[in-house]
């Protein structure tokens, strides 16, 4: 049974004062037992939908990974891919070179630079990729339509503050910066 509140956080005493530096006092206390674990569970399931899809085409998180970004952000180069995803090379070409043997995505030549490789996804990679993000949409509407109508923005800004902060104007910029819309040329 789903309880109706969610319940105050363990990690915060009593008689400590978090408005005058949050994290502080916490971080002197107990490890937040709760929230790592509710981020466990809430992860194992949020992926649990299209790693079943993933499986019947023999691909799984990192291919879904890929194929999310490229289809996203039609044109992106290896590098900018490497550099949203923090893999290494030697990583991304296992995962790339399946996607693009499938038919998933396909590379191209750069127009300004002959020597630099941009990827697309193809239309069969952009509907998988598609599928895959109805699915967690879904539990994501589901989830703030059980809540308070101004959660989306307080979850968004939540997540936004575990991101690192050398990388938040970074990620603020591929998430909710201008995106084209696909195209197949």
């Amino acid at each position: 049974m789903v309880p109706d509140a969610i319940p105050a956080l363990k990690t915060q005493q009593p008689g400590k004062d978090p408005g005058k530096d949050p994290g502080k006092d916490i971080l002197a206390e107990l490890p937040a037992y709760d929230l790592i674990e509710l981020f466990f569970f809430a992860y194992r399931d949020f992926v649990s939908d299209p790693d079943r899809i993933l499986d019947e085409y023999g691909f799984g998180r990192a291919h879904h990974r890929v194929l999310h970004f490229v289809s996203r952000q039609p044109g992106l180069t290896i590098a900018e891919l490497l550099d949203i995803l923090r893999i290494t090379k030697q990583s991304l070409n296992r995962v790339l070179k399946e996607l693009l043997e499938k038919n998933f995505i396909e590379s191209r030549t750069g127009t300004s630079d002959r020597r630099q490789r941009l990827l697309f996804a193809t239309a069969q990679g952009h509907e998988l990729a598609l599928k895959l993000a109805k699915l967690q949409t879904r539990r994501i509407m589901r989830a703030l339509s059980e809540m308070e109508p101004e959660a989306k923005e307080l979850v968004s800004g939540y997540l936004l503050r575990l991101i690192d902060p050398d990388d938040t104007a970074h990620v603020k910029q591929l998430v909710f910066g201008p995106k084209e819309t696909h195209k197949e040329t």
